[in-house]
């Protein structure tokens, strides 16, 4: 059943990768004076409930938290992310969706797998292109975890792609992240 399922994932990431390149967007924020992005592919729901799309989800209830190329941070400067202490650096950005409870952003030092590396026939001009381990990410690459820390989910407008945006806070910025009718919110401040 596991091989069957990771088959099958393997098949959607293919036919993903091979179909086009998904929109690509930053968020960006400054904090103590040092810039920290989000670089993220922003996937449209195109009929789709967000509910559906995350019964999709393999076992462990990670979610890639974009499309195509692997969704990253990177920040100049050391972080609290929600108070978890986050080094300056670069990372993959993944999302934690349990069936119940809060979700979760998940940070891990692993920067993906070229393309070409999962899929023979990739594009060219996308081979090298770093794509995220989403399909066995426990199995794969959960001991690079940096951080987990909880969302707060709030109410937003509905939106058809998914959005990263940051709003200046105090001495950091707050992040939201939206899709669909969900959204949720974590603090970026300056590590103490």
């Amino acid at each position: 059943m596991i091989a069957r399922f990771l088959a099958c994932m393997m098949i959607l990431a293919s036919a993903a990768a091979l179909s086009g390149q998904e929109a690509r967007d930053t968020a960006t924020a400054t904090i103590e004076g040092k810039p920290v992005r989000i670089e993220y592919g922003s996937p449209a729901l195109k009929g789709r409930s967000l509910a559906e799309l995350m019964k999709q989800l393999p076992a462990d209830r990670i979610w890639r938290a974009g499309a195509g190329a692997i969704t990253t941070l990177e920040t100049e400067t050391d972080l609290a992310i929600g108070g978890t202490k986050v080094p300056a650096g670069k990372y993959s950005v993944y999302m934690y969706c349990p069936e119940g409870g809060d979700y979760a952003l998940v940070l891990n030092s692993d920067l993906g797998r070229p393309l070409g590396s999962i899929i023979q026939n990739a594009p060219p001009e996308r081979a090298e292109q770093p794509y995220p381990l989403f399909w066995n990410y426990s199995g794969e690459i959960a001991d690079k975890e940096v951080a987990r820390t909880s969302l707060k989910e709030i109410k937003a407008p509905n939106t058809e792609m998914l959005r990263y945006v940051f709003q200046p806070e105090g001495e950091g910025a707050l992040l939201t992240i939206s899709w669909g009718n969900q959204a949720w919110t974590v603090q970026f401040l300056p590590a103490n």
